[in-house]
Order: C-alpha cells, then sequence, then structure tokens
C-alpha cells in the first residue's frame, strides 16, 4: 500500500497545486477506514465512525495520544499506512509552503511585485549610494510606506536590508508604474540619470499618476519651462539637493518656501542681536513683540556658543542673544528695543 500511495502521490504532484495534500489526506482516510474496520474485531472501539476520525487526525500527524490504538496485526498494518500516509501529506504541505516562500522572495528580490499599497512615496530611478540617503532620510519620518521602481539594469533589489518594496522595469512604461501603485501614491519622485530621461518619465508618471504630488529632479533647473508643459502642478528641485527632495516628497510646497526665504524681496531671512540693555528676554516676548508690531516670526536664537531652532516661547534668551527671523525688513537694534519696550 504505501508504494501503490507514493506512485498516486508522483502523479497528483504533477499538478503542482495545493489540492495534492488534500487529495491525498482524503484518499488515505477513505481507504483506510474499511481497512481498519475489517482488520480490526467486531465490535471494536477504533472502528467506529465517532472514534476513528480523531485516531486517523492523531496518527496521521503522527501526534500519537495512545487514547485509541488498533489491538490486531492488521489493524498494526493499517495504523503504519495511515502514519506513511500522514507523513506524505505533511511533507507536501511543507514542500508547498517552502517553494511559495522562496518564490515570493524570488518575486520580490527580482522586481516582479505588484504593490497594492496607497498614500505611499514611489521613487522612479535608482542610483547606488544617492538613493540609499534618500531612504534613510524617509523612512526616519515613518510617515508612508516607500516603493522603489529602477530600470531592468537593476538586477535585484538594491536595498534588501531596508522596509521598501522594489519594482523594476522600463520606467517609461505605464504598466510598470501602475505595479509600483503611482496610481495610488501620495507623491512621486522621478530621478533620472539625467534631465533627457527625467523628462520622458515624468511625461509617463503625470499620465499614470491620480492626484499624486509629482517632484521632479533637474540637473539643470532651467529645464523647468519643459516640464511646465507637461503639468503647470510638477514640482522641480535642483538634483544636487536630495535633503530638499525628500523634504518636498513629504511635505508638497515646502521647496517654494525655502526658494522665496532664499530669493531677496518679500519675506527674507535676518538676524539680529538683542540689546545688551534689554537684559534677558523670554522667546515669548520676542515672538509676540515683533509679530504685532512688524510682522516678523521668529525662526532661532543663538545664546553663546548654542544654537535654538524654534525654542520653546518659555526659554529664556541671554542678553546680547542673536535672533534669527523671517520679516519684510531689516530690523535695527533700536526697533528691537523699541517693540520689547512696548510690551512691557
Amino acid at each position: 500500500m504505501p508504494i501503490v500511495l507514493a506512485r498516486l502521490l508522483a502523479r497528483v504532484a504533477v499538478l503542482g497545486t495545493w489540492w495534492t495534500p488534500v487529495l491525498v489526506f482524503s484518499l488515505v482516510f477513505v481507504t483506510s477506514w474499511p481497512l481498519m474496520a475489517l482488520a480490526e474485531p467486531a465490535g471494536s472501539e477504533i472502528a467506529e465512525p465517532a472514534n476513528y476520525w480523531w485516531y486517523f487526525v492523531v496518527t496521521a500527524a503522527t501526534v500519537g495520544y495512545g487514547d485509541l490504538y488498533p489491538k490486531s496485526g492488521g489493524g498494526h498494518f493499517v495504523g503504519v499506512y495511515v502514519i506513511v500516509g500522514g507523513i506524505a501529506t505533511l511533507t507536501t504541505v511543507f514542500a508547498k509552503l517552502s517553494t511559495a516562500l522562496a518564490q515570493a522572495r524570488g518575486r520580490r528580490m527580482q522586481g516582479a511585485i505588484t504593490v497594492e499599497a496607497s498614500d505611499h512615496i514611489v521613487l522612479l530611478g535608482y542610483t547606488p549610494g544617492r538613493t540609499e540617503e534618500m531612504v534613510d532620510e524617509l523612512i526616519a519620518d515613518g510617515s508612508s510606506r516607500i516603493v522603489l521602481c529602477a530600470w531592468n539594469d537593476v538586477l535585484t533589489h538594491p536595498m534588501p536590508d531596508r522596509d521598501v518594496m522594489f519594482v523594476r522595469g522600463d520606467l517609461t512604461d505605464d504598466g510598470v508604474l501602475r505595479r509600483a501603485g503611482v496610481q495610488r501614491a501620495y507623491s512621486v519622485l522621478v530621478d533620472a540619470r539625467d534631465d533627457n530621461e527625467a523628462l520622458a518619465v515624468a511625461v509617463t508618471a503625470d499620465h499614470v499618476a491620480e492626484g499624486a504630488h509629482l517632484v521632479v529632479a533637474l540637473r539643470d533647473i532651467g529645464r523647468v519651462r519643459h516640464l511646465r508643459y507637461v503639468d503647470e502642478a510638477v514640482r522641480c528641485v535642483q538634483w544636487h539637493s536630495p535633503r530638499m527632495i525628500t523634504e518636498e516628497l513629504k511635505d508638497p510646497g515646502i521647496t517654494e518656501i525655502y526658494t522665496q526665504l532664499m530669493t531677496h524681496g518679500g519675506a527674507d531671512t535676518y538676524s539680529v542681536r538683542l540689546p545688551e540693555s534689554l537684559g534677558p528676554v523670554l522667546v515669548d516676548r520676542c515672538q509676540t513683540s515683533l509679530g504685532r508690531r512688524y510682522g516678523a516670526t521668529m525662526l532661532a536664537a543663538r545664546t553663546g556658543d548654542t544654537l535654538l531652532v524654534n525654542p520653546s516661547w518659555q526659554t529664556e534668551l541671554s542678553a546680547g542673544a542673536v535672533l534669527y527671523y523671517v520679516g519684510s525688513r531689516r530690523l535695527t537694534h533700536d526697533d528691537i528695543a523699541t517693540a520689547l519696550r512696548e510690551a512691557d
């Protein structure tokens, strides 16, 4: 019987489906029950329908509680048959699980998966070292899942040690971008090998994306006008500023604020030293007095060698501390003194 079972298993296994262990388990159960009834003496407890299924499961699983067991020689032979059938079934199940896990890992490593996530960040393009740096910045924030979509020349997942999903293919193919979930993404970065490629990938990404914030890294920022033909909403960032790129991906529009702050005219960034005559001053006083009188917003302060960015309003600044602020004009020592005295 074990030989017949092995041959049958070999034939059924050709199907290569999860039905194989089910069929083997069912076959052994259906054939072993009448054999046990024939082998055991009349009235045997083990052959009763209410008991045999329990004996079969326990024996096939090789647990063997011993509460039910055959007493005849023929019954022992049937018991061996059940054990062999159980081992064959379990072996098939474990083999299937092992194969499925290996295939899943292989697909993940080779970028053959289809991403089902939504509100994630998609990076289109891979540059060794640079992409890892940006991924680490994005992961540190912990606000969204990351998907890396690279060209076919990146043969395997370049960052298997990071929590990053990997998709590989032609970045100008909308099918590849859909596998990366671009149509459900929160933001998408086009980080191509050159600006011409960036334009080609951006056209496809803009076509696939449905409301996602599209960011394009350009080496020549003067080519922004070409991207404007694709979509006015596309945000272009200098390729050599990966930190700014990750900021834009996480917080759409923030690079425009940076640009405004670094551009002369309008709201600029300035610094001014607190008059020594005022003595120690709370950040609360600086924020409220400068805001009400001059429409300025304090960003940071330096006391001695310590720089305090966005300090607590209850922080006390020593006499002569330097204030860094955003405002419409540069403030003088007299302006600061007047504002703080009025606040008092």
